[in-house]
């Protein structure tokens, strides 16, 4: 509904809930299991890597896609 959204808007749209390095975050969506491929044998923050680093060579000039693939 629009008032679940408003709400969730409020709680998570400050970013506000935790203060954390780039590094950290990452460290975090390791313990994330994805329900639509849970057999990878691999940390989730290696895809996250592998991505910004195929946007890097793909895009060398644009330093701000390689953050936004990452």
């Amino acid at each position: 509904t629009v008032e679940f959204v408003r709400r969730k808007s409020a709680q998570y749209g400050p970013c506000s809930l935790r203060r954390m390095s780039v590094m950290e975050a990452l460290e975090l969506l390791d313990q994330l299991v994805d329900e639509s491929d849970p057999d990878v044998d691999f940390p989730n923050s290696f895809h996250a890597f592998q991505t910004a680093e195929g946007i890097r060579r793909a895009h060398p000039d644009k330093d701000w896609f390689h953050l936004v693939g990452l």
